[in-house]
């Protein structure tokens, strides 16, 4: 499974940071929606799907989680805990969200407004999508 990682350009001095998001520059696809997740309590799971097309950058504003990508043949976790640092997702891939800090801020960039047909909410399900794709 390909995961990237995005570096952000950090711009700053004594006064403090700044990171610019432009897409189609350093976001690679048009920016349709954004939303954030902030406030999840301790030992609770994220996300917990996948989707039939749509692409996201998450950065973590503030704080850390890890996530736990899936594609089906291979899992991978990774802790996200740099503003500067976008995680890009592709899909299909089964993410979950979770180790939450008790200040994480975990900002999400999609390419496509909210559709519920392109979420694929159960793992089986999941399994059998990639399956017949293949």
């Amino acid at each position: 499974m390909l995961i990237r990682l995005i570096q952000l350009q950090k711009h700053g001095d004594d006064r403090g940071s700044l990171v610019a998001l432009e897409e189609q520059k350093n976001i690679p696809f048009q920016i349709k929606r954004v939303y954030y997740l902030f406030g999840t309590k301790q030992g609770v799971r994220r996300g917990l799907h996948a989707h039939r097309k749509l692409k996201q950058l998450a950065i973590v504003m503030r704080g850390s989680c890890r996530f736990l990508l899936d594609d089906g043949k291979e899992q991978i976790s990774l802790l996200l805990d740099d503003p500067a640092q976008g995680l890009l997702i592709e899909s299909p891939i089964w993410r979950e969200m979770y180790d939450f800090s008790e200040d994480c801020v975990l900002l999400v960039l999609a390419d496509s407004y909210f559709e519920e047909s392109d979420y694929i909410r159960s793992y089986e399900e999941f399994l059998r999508v990639i399956t017949d794709d293949s």
